[in-house]
């Protein structure tokens, strides 16, 4: 086995239509040109939430990493806060993707797209249209808008709808946005509550300078309601057969955020796609035990299709 390769990691920032996007910037010692992968997270969440775990990885296998926060999230600029614009954030894969190509010393014709959940449906977006992309990696990608949004009770799905309403006519008079939780505890009205997943993201937020996270976490866990109304609408499951890039696709068996098995269905219309399922829920993936054997089929997945040279 090789021996993990240092890195450096730099901070810099790129803009996505006039607005200014933090990042992260890993680059692996001794390796000249090496591909590069861009990553972002998924629904309302921010790169610290072990982002930096899965780029370390790849640094360390020679692959330089671009991590990035969307506009309106973490260290990136945006006002008002936590706004989820689902068309913004596909401009924000586009901007980190064109900046990516403009870097020096990297393969510039080697760049591949990772996204999760959320951010794993932007990825599948973007490759079913910028042909260019070397390969993309999709964990646990939301596909299908239908499937995410009405796999809650009536009750809460009715709760999300009301506060999404008044948060959108709130929008259109100028007022402040109306927010939920991003995620929280069954029973409570967020827009994720499946038994144990607030643990598990309050895990995510672990790690080396976990206190300070931890407040982050607590202080930006919402969002504005508006989304409920959007996200049944988005599917990009829907263009699957338009991606030509080669697609690793990794699927949580007991997913109750993006259902299992119409995820399934839907990532195998994927021309290239090699989907692989584990036997865990939505959030496990970013912990042990699971983390360390999805990377590594991540990292296989990039030997074999987007090699360092």
């Amino acid at each position: 086995m090789n021996q993990p390769l240092t890195y450096v990691r730099h901070d810099v920032t790129f803009t996505s239509e006039g607005t200014s996007c933090a990042a992260w910037l890993y680059r692996p010692d001794g390796v000249e040109s090496p591909p590069i992968v861009v990553l972002a997270h998924g629904f309302a969440a921010f790169r610290e939430l072990r982002l930096d775990a899965y780029a370390t990885r790849f640094a360390q296998a020679g692959y330089a990493a671009l991590v990035f926060d969307y506009r309106h999230w973490g260290a990136s600029e945006g006002q008002p806060r936590r706004i989820l614009d689902i068309a913004k954030q596909h401009a924000d894969w586009r901007a980190a993707i064109a900046y990516a190509r403009s870097l020096d010393n990297v393969d510039t014709t080697r760049v591949v797209a990772w996204g999760s959940s959320f951010g794993g449906g932007h990825v599948l977006n973007l490759a079913a249209r910028d042909y260019d992309l070397a390969a993309a990696i999709v964990q646990v990608p939301h596909v299908t808008g239908p499937a995410s949004a009405f796999s809650q009770s009536p009750k809460l799905v009715a709760r999300l709808i009301a506060a999404a309403l008044r948060d959108q006519v709130g929008a259109w008079l100028g007022r402040e946005p109306y927010r939920v939780k991003s995620v929280g505890r069954p029973g409570e009205v967020a827009m994720m509550t499946s038994p144990g997943a607030y643990e598990l993201v309050e895990e995510m937020a672990g790690g080396e300078a976990a206190e300070h996270k931890r407040e982050q976490l607590l202080a930006e866990n919402d969002v504005a309601a508006r989304i409920a109304l959007r996200v049944p609408l988005y599917s990009p499951g829907r263009k699957a057969t338009d991606i030509t890039a080669p697609t690793l696709v990794q699927l949580a068996v007991r997913d109750d955020v993006t259902p299992y098995a119409k995820a399934q269905k839907i990532v195998a219309r994927i021309p290239h796609g090699e989907v692989r399922s584990y036997d865990c829920s939505h959030f496990e993936p970013y912990l042990d035990p699971h983390f360390d054997g999805i990377v590594t089929d991540q990292i296989d997945f990039l030997n074999r299709h987007v090699p360092v040279a």
